[in-house]
Parts: C-alpha cells; structure tokens; sequence
C-alpha cells in the first residue's frame, strides 16, 4: 500500500482501481472468489459485514490468499472494527461515520474510508486529518458531476465512489483528479457466483483492472 501523509497510514485508494464489494452466503466461496479477483488484477477484496458468514470469509481470505488485501465492509460500529480487525481485516470501509465509529476506525491502527455524501461530512473528517473517504451512495447523491464540483472547495479529498457505479460509469470517475478508486458489483454476477464460475469472475475482474490503466 502507498501511504496517505495525512493519516501516515496505508491507503486503502492506491490499491487498485476497482474495490470488488463482495457479499457472500457461503464462507466455503470466499477463497476461490478472492483468487479469482486477485488472478484478474484486483488484490484489494472488501467483504461486507451483510451476512453471517462474512467474518469467517474474511479470516480465510486473509489465511489462504496472501496476495489479497482483504477489508471489511458496511462497519457501524466500535464492535463491527474490533471484530474484523480479529478476523484479519487490513482496511476497514463504513457507509457513514459517527464519532465513536471513527474514533474506534482510529485505534485500530487499520486504514479505513469512512463515508460521505455531502460537503459538510466531508469537512468534518478533513478536520480530523482523514483525507481518503469512501462517497456513498455515489449515483444517489450526485454521482461525477457532484464529485467534481467538490474538487476546487475540497483539494485535499480524495474519494472511493461506491454505490451504482457500473463498468460503464466506473472509466468516468476514475477520470477525476478527486478519485483514487471506485467501488462495485459489477464483476461479481450473481449467476457466476451461485455457479461457482471462477473464470467469468476472474475475467471480469480482468477487465475492470484494465479501467485504471487508460
């Protein structure tokens, strides 16, 4: 990971330029489906705490693929960081933050995108030196045209987009000086994942990779 001076910790946007959201039922599927997106060029595997099974996931990804950079995602609360940061997480991703959320995000030591959707959020987590956040949910509020608008005001934020964005949108925001990554579904299909079909997985994840790369 590169480092973000103004955390001094590891940045979770310079990992890839595509952040796989990944909601899984069967903890017996994470291993293969992060050697999928790994294979294909996406090392950074954010598993939602969704499901029940999802620290489990998270622990076994973070044993059986050590390629992977694997983070924990929709963390609500003080609890939900403890328990993924035992489990193995290396980053730590909310939808939104309160005080307590964030202190607890900080103590943990882990890199973590807290999230926004207005200017005033987003001035709050400046304040407290946090410049890396997580925009969600990006379509809903705003989408490019929002985030950019943010880039004179706010120079010192840089965003994940997370929430609608598809492989269509996803070379749009990554085009913006204010986006270091986006976050998706797109290369998780559920008809892939319910075959087990790594392959369509690991080409998808292939693709959406390569967005970064024009």
């Amino acid at each position: 990971m590169t480092t973000d001076s103004a955390s001094a910790r590891p940045s979770v946007l310079g990992l890839a330029p595509v952040i796989p959201v990944v909601v899984l039922d069967d903890a017996a599927d994470a291993v293969p489906l992060a050697r999928a997106l790994v294979a294909g060029g996406l090392p950074a595997v954010e598993v939602t705490l969704r499901t029940p099974v999802a620290l489990d996931a998270i622990g076994a990804i973070a044993a059986e693929v050590p390629d992977a950079v694997v983070g924990a995602g929709t963390v609500l609360d003080a609890e939900a960081v403890a328990a993924s940061a035992a489990a193995g997480a290396r980053f730590l991703v909310s939808p939104g933050s309160t005080e307590r959320l964030l202190t607890a995000m900080d103590d943990s030591g882990l890199p973590y995108l807290p999230g926004v959707s207005t200017v005033s959020e987003a001035m709050g987590l400046l304040e407290r030196g946090v410049t890396e956040m997580k925009f969600f949910p990006a379509e809903a509020s705003g989408g490019i045209a929002y985030l950019k608008s943010l880039g004179s005001p706010l120079p010192r934020a840089r965003f994940c987009p997370t929430g609608g964005v598809t492989a269509e949108s996803a070379p749009k925001y990554l085009a913006l000086a204010n986006v270091g990554c986006v976050g998706g579904t797109w290369m998780l299909p559920k008809a892939a994942l319910a075959a087990k079909d790594w392959a369509t997985v690991e080409k998808l994840a292939a693709e959406a990779a390569a967005l970064g790369k024009g």
